[in-house]
């Protein structure tokens, strides 16, 4: 088994951006100049990578995911089919004498993903947000402000209803603590916070 990159012929990866080991870019994707990708990323088919997006190891982008510069994915983050990241705070197609805005014209700020955290099918992420990790986008969401990690948010605009684990399944309360009823991984709550007991 090699370690090299795996591109379909469909797929428009440009020279200057940076596949790691492993990592697959499917059928009609697009990664931009300057990308950087980790080790073992799946590029779903028809995703696209904006310029000097970084992501880190092991990461999923599904069918038609769209990621724009500036963003950071860590390890592990998971971007559901069709789901966005957007880079525009006050987006316009003109400026105000109608010429066609340029590069010159706009600010792009990003999205931030923690390690391990999930967004789900057709959520959007307007920028420039902070999703914490091991967060839980759910499906459909529109997240405008910072998500703490661990946190399950929902709905538009999206707001915490819960938390859950490192395995994604909703914690359950024992006491002061939260409990992941799949691995018994017990978490304490501080505030608006979650972190790792002990």
């Amino acid at each position: 088994m090699t370690d090299a990159p795996v591109i379909q012929p469909s797929a428009d990866v440009a020279d200057s951006a940076r596949l790691g080991p492993r990592t697959r870019v499917w059928h009609l994707a697009q990664i931009r100049e300057g990308a950087r990708l980790g080790a073992d990323c799946n590029i779903g088919r028809g995703a696209y990578v904006g310029p000097d997006v970084v992501m880190g190891d092991s990461c999923k982008l599904q069918n038609y995911a769209l990621v724009y510069e500036p963003a950071r994915l860590g390890d592990g983050v998971f971007i559901g089919p069709a789901a966005v990241l957007t880079n525009d705070e006050f987006p316009r197609a003109a400026n105000p004498d109608l010429t066609l805005k340029s590069a010159d014209d706009w600010h792009a700020v990003g999205v931030t993903i923690g390690d391990g955290a999930s967004i789900g099918a057709r959520a959007v992420c307007i920028a420039p947000v902070t999703i914490g990790a091991w967060a839980l986008v759910a499906a459909g969401a529109v997240v405008t402000k910072d998500v703490p990690p661990y946190a399950l948010v929902v709905g538009v605009p999206a707001r915490r209803i819960g938390w859950v684990g490192r395995i994604g399944k909703p914690l359950v309360q024992d006491g002061d603590d939260w409990v992941c009823p799949e691995s018994g991984e017990r978490y304490v709550q501080e505030g608006e916070t979650l972190r790792p007991a002990g």
